[in-house]
C-alpha cells in the first residue's frame, strides 16, 4: 500500500507526539529512486530529556562469589529516641538564644582535656574564662568581670534560684555536656542575677545504656570517688551520677604552710535526669539535684588571745574547733511543646537551703569576744515561661514571665561579754538571740524581638520589667538593645546596652536588730548604729565585641570585648566575723569597666587557648548596713571613691593539650595581679601564677569502646606560696592562701 507525502508527514507528527515523551524518536526517510513516490526531506523528532531512574549498586564478582553494598543498618530505639531529643534541645536553645551577648563556651571534651578532667571542680573550670577572678578557690567563691556574687545558674536554660551556702558547691562537673558563660549587654530574657549567666546544658550523649566509674585522689588527704549511669527505657531518656570528695582543703589555708590545721571536709552530690518524648511535638524534662557538705573552720597558731571567758584567758588557736554544714537541693519539672513556628518552654522549680556554722564557744569568745551559733534556711518555689515566635524569616518573638516566692529564716545564737562603765569587757557571758524569717517574692516578665535587618545585620531590642517584694519593695523596667553585624562568615561584631535590675539575696539582706545586740554594751555592741536596708542595684551596661578567625592560621580564633557600667546602690558583701556567712551592703555609686581578650587555636589534637582581662571596679558611700564599718572606714569611704575587695586588675589564664596515641598531655595555668587588702581596700596583694599539668592514657582492658583511663596530675607545679587574702579589707576576716603542690592519681572505666 502507498502513502501520500501528506499522510506520511501527518502520522510522523501524530506520532511524535504521542509517543515522544516516552523516549521514542521517529525518522522518516525518503524512498529508493524509480517506486514512483516523491521524496521527502529527512524528519526527525527528538523527545525532551527526563531523570533516569536511579540505578541499582553494580554487583563485583570475584571467584564465583557476589558481593554486594551492605545496606545501612537500621537505627536502634535509643537513636530514635535521642534523634527526636535533638529537635527538642535545638528548639530549646532558640528559645532562649542569647542574641547580642558576650558567649564563653567550654565543651565537656575541653572540660576532660583540663589536668585532673572531669575531677575538676565546676569553679576552676570556670576560672580558665576570660575575666573570671580567683577567690577562695577551694571553696568555689569567684568573681565574672569584678562583680562580687550576681552570678545566675541555669540547667537546660532553667534559671536555679539562690541558696544561703557559703561556699559549698552544689553542680559537679560531671553532669555537663556544655557550658556557655553570658557576659555583657544581656538580652531581655536574663535578668536577676546579670554580671554573669552560666548555662549548663547536660549530657547529650549520656544515654546509651553505659557510664563510667572511677577513683582519683593523692594529696593533702585527697579522695573522691564518681559513678554515672545513663540509658534509653521506651520513650524515656535517663542520666543518673553522684561523687563523694574528702580532702584537707575545704577551705583555704590560712598559713602558707604544706596542710591546714583543723581543715577537713566531706562532700556528696548527686544528679538525676529524666526525659521522655510525649508525642512528636512535646516533651517532659525533671531534673534533681542534691549536696550535702561538711567543713571544719581551719586554724592559724599563735593567734593573741583577746578576752576572759568562762575564766579562761589563755587559748591555743590551733585547737580552735569551729566548724560549718550546708545542704542544699533543687528540682525542676519542665514542659516544651513546638507547633509549627512557636517553641515554648514552662517550668516548675523548687529548692531547699541550709547553712549552719558551729562556734567554738569558748575559743571564739577569748579571741574575738563573741561566739556566734548562725542558722540559715531558704526555701523558694517558682515558676518560668519562655515562648520563641517566628513571626516570618526576618523576625524572631521571644517572651516569657518568671515568678518565685522564697521563704528565709536567720537565726543568730550570740554569746557575748558585758561591758563595765570604762568599755571594758567583764567575764559575764550572756546570750543574744536575734531571728528573721521573710516570705519574699520576685516577679518578672520580657517581651523582645530579634529583627534580621539584613542577612548580615541583626537587631535584637526588648524591654523588662522586674518586680521584688522582700525586705524592701521596689522594681524597675529595663530596655535592652543590640546589634550583631557578620560582614563575613568568619568576623562577629556586636555593641549593646543594657539596664539591669539586681535585687540582694534575700538571707544576706536579712536586717540585723542593732538594738537588741546593743542593749547593754557588749563585745557585739557596733560602733556605728545606723543600719539602712539593702538596696536592689539599678545600672546600665555598654558592651562591644568582635570574634574573628584568621585565616592565615586555619584554626586560629580570637576575640575582644570592652565594657563599661555604671551602677547607683552597687551590691557588695563580704565576711564581717569569724562565722563563714556573707553580710550585704551597698555603695551609693559605683563604676566598673574592663577589656578581655581571647585566643583559641585548634589543629586536629591539639588545642591551646589563652585569655588576658584587665579591669576595675570602684564605688563610694555605703548607704546601707553601715553598722559593720568601723567609723573611719565610713567616713573615708563617703569622701572617696574606692576599690571593691574583690577588684583585680589583670587576670589570665591559659592552657593547652594534645592527644597522641591514646595519650592526653594537658597544662593550664591561672594568673592574678592580687585582690585588694588594707585600710578601705587601698592597697592591693602580690601578684601570683599557678600552673597544672597532667597525663592520661587510655587502655582497652575491657572493650575496645570501654577503655580504661589512667591519669596523673600535678597542681601547681612549680609549689608557688601566693595569698588569695592578707585578712584585711573590707567584709574580709582571716589570711587564705593558695593550694600548695598536689601529686594526684585516678583511674575510671567505661560502662
Amino acid at each position: 500500500m502507498a502513502f501520500s507525502a501528506r499522510t506520511i508527514l501527518l502520522l510522523s507528527s501524530s506520532a511524535a507526539l504521542l509517543f515522544g515523551f516516552c523516549g521514542t524518536a521517529l525518522s522518516q526517510t525518503s524512498a529508493p529512486a524509480g517506486t514512483g513516490t516523491t521524496v521527502l526531506p529527512s524528519i526527525e523528532v527528538v523527545a525532551p530529556r527526563r531523570a533516569q531512574p536511579p540505578r541499582r549498586p553494580r554487583t563485583l564478582v570475584t571467584s564465583g562469589q557476589r558481593r554486594e553494598t551492605p545496606a545501612t543498618p537500621p537505627q536502634t530505639e535509643a537513636q530514635l529516641i535521642a534523634g527526636k531529643n535533638e529537635k527538642f534541645d535545638a528548639a530549646r536553645r532558640n528559645i532562649l538564644a542569647p542574641v547580642g551577648a558576650t558567649s564563653y563556651e567550654i565543651s565537656h571534651q575541653a572540660i576532660e582535656a583540663l589536668p585532673q578532667g572531669n575531677n575538676t571542680q565546676l569553679d576552676k573550670v570556670l576560672l580558665q574564662l576570660p575575666g573570671v577572678t580567683q577567690d577562695s578557690a577551694a571553696s568555689g567563691e569567684l568573681h565574672v568581670r569584678n562583680e562580687h556574687g550576681n552570678i545566675q545558674y541555669r540547667i537546660n536554660g532553667i534559671m536555679l534560684p539562690d541558696g544561703v551556702g557559703a561556699f559549698g558547691q552544689i553542680l559537679d562537673t560531671g553532669i555537663v555536656g556544655s557550658l556557655a558563660l553570658l557576659t555583657g549587654a544581656l538580652p531581655a530574657q536574663y535578668g536577676l542575677r546579670t554580671a554573669g549567666v552560666l548555662d549548663i546544658q547536660t549530657k547529650a550523649d549520656a544515654f546509651n545504656n553505659g557510664g563510667s566509674v572511677s577513683v582519683y585522689g593523692g594529696s593533702h588527704g585527697t579522695i573522691t570517688s564518681s559513678l554515672e549511669y545513663g540509658g534509653t527505657v521506651g520513650q524515656t531518656q535517663y542520666f543518673a551520677s553522684g561523687r563523694f570528695l574528702q580532702n584537707n582543703l575545704g577551705i583555704e589555708n590560712p598559713t602558707p604552710s604544706n596542710e591546714a590545721i583543723h581543715d577537713r571536709t566531706s562532700q556528696e552530690k548527686g544528679f538525676l535526669y529524666l526525659s521522655t518524648v510525649l508525642d512528636p511535638t512535646s516533651r517532659l524534662t525533671f531534673m534533681s539535684g542534691v549536696s550535702n557538705s561538711s567543713f571544719q573552720i581551719p586554724n592559724n597558731p599563735g593567734q593573741p588571745s583577746n578576752f576572759t571567758a568562762f575564766g579562761v584567758s589563755k587559748f591555743d588557736s590551733a585547737l580552735l574547733n569551729e566548724h560549718q554544714n550546708e545542704f542544699n537541693q533543687f528540682n525542676v519539672l519542665a514542659y516544651q511543646k513546638s507547633i509549627d513556628d512557636i517553641d515554648l518552654q514552662v517550668s516548675y522549680f523548687n529548692r531547699y537551703s541550709q547553712l549552719h556554722f558551729f562556734p567554738d564557744p569558748i575559743g571564739d569568745l577569748v579571741f574575738n569576744g563573741v561566739s556566734s551559733d548562725i542558722y540559715r534556711q531558704s526555701v523558694v518555689n517558682g515558676i518560668q515561661e519562655d515562648t520563641a515566635w517566628r513571626v516570618g524569616f526576618a523576625h524572631t518573638l521571644r517572651f516569657g514571665f518568671s515568678m518565685s516566692a522564697e521563704r528565709s529564716l536567720v537565726n543568730n545564737a550570740s554569746t557575748v561579754l558585758p561591758l563595765d562603765g570604762m568599755g571594758n569587757p567583764v567575764d559575764a557571758p550572756f546570750p543574744i538571740f536575734d531571728s528573721n524569717a521573710k516570705t519574699g517574692w520576685l516577679i518578672g516578665t520580657y517581651l523582645q524581638d530579634e529583627w534580621k535587618i539584613t542577612n548580615q545585620l541583626t537587631l535584637n531590642a526588648g524591654l523588662r520589667f522586674d518586680q521584688m517584694l522582700q525586705y524592701v519593695d521596689a522594681n524597675q523596667l529595663s530596655p535592652r538593645v543590640s546589634l550583631t553585624w557578620k560582614p563575613y562568615d568568619d568576623t562577629t561584631f556586636h555593641a549593646g546596652y543594657a539596664r539591669n535590675f539586681t535585687p540582694p539575696q534575700q538571707v544576706i539582706a536579712a536586717p540585723t536588730n542593732i538594738a537588741l545586740v546593743s542593749n547593754p554594751p557588749n563585745t557585739q555592741t557596733p560602733a556605728v548604729t545606723a543600719n539602712d536596708p539593702v538596696l536592689p542595684e539599678r545600672s546600665n551596661v555598654f558592651d562591644v565585641g568582635v570574634v574573628q578567625k584568621i585565616h592565615a592560621i586555619p584554626g586560629l580564633e580570637v576575640g575582644l570585648d570592652a565594657y563599661y557600667k555604671i551602677a547607683r546602690d552597687l551590691l557588695d558583701d563580704g565576711q564581717f566575723g569569724a562565722a563563714y556567712v556573707l553580710n550585704g551592703f551597698n555603695y551609693d555609686r559605683g563604676i566598673n569597666e574592663g577589656v578581655e581578650l581571647k585566643a583559641t587555636y585548634t589543629n586536629g589534637n591539639f588545642r591551646v587557648y589563652g585569655n588576658l582581662a584587665w579591669a576595675t571596679q570602684i564605688g563610694t558611700n555605703i548607704v546601707s548596713n553601715q553598722f559593720l564599718f568601723g567609723p573611719d572606714e565610713l567616713a573615708f569611704i563617703a569622701n572617696h571613691y574606692i576599690f571593691t575587695d574583690h577588684a583585680q586588675q589583670l587576670t589570665a589564664s591559659a592552657g593547652a593539650s594534645y592527644l597522641w596515641d591514646g595519650t592526653r598531655f594537658s597544662a593550664s595555668m591561672i594568673y592574678g595581679s592580687g585582690l585588694r587588702s588594707g585600710f578601705a581596700n587601698t592597697d592591693h596583694l602580690p601578684s601570683y601564677a599557678q600552673v597544672n599539668l597532667g597525663i592520661s592514657h587510655d587502655f582497652n582492658i575491657v572493650a575496645p569502646n570501654k577503655p580504661t583511663t589512667l591519669r596523673f596530675d600535678i597542681v601547681n607545679l612549680f609549689d608557688t606560696i601566693y595569698e588569695i587574702r592578707d585578712g584585711s579589707g573590707i567584709g574580709v576576716f582571716a589570711p587564705q592562701f593558695g593550694p600548695r603542690r598536689g601529686f594526684f592519681v585516678g583511674i575510671s572505666q567505661k560502662l
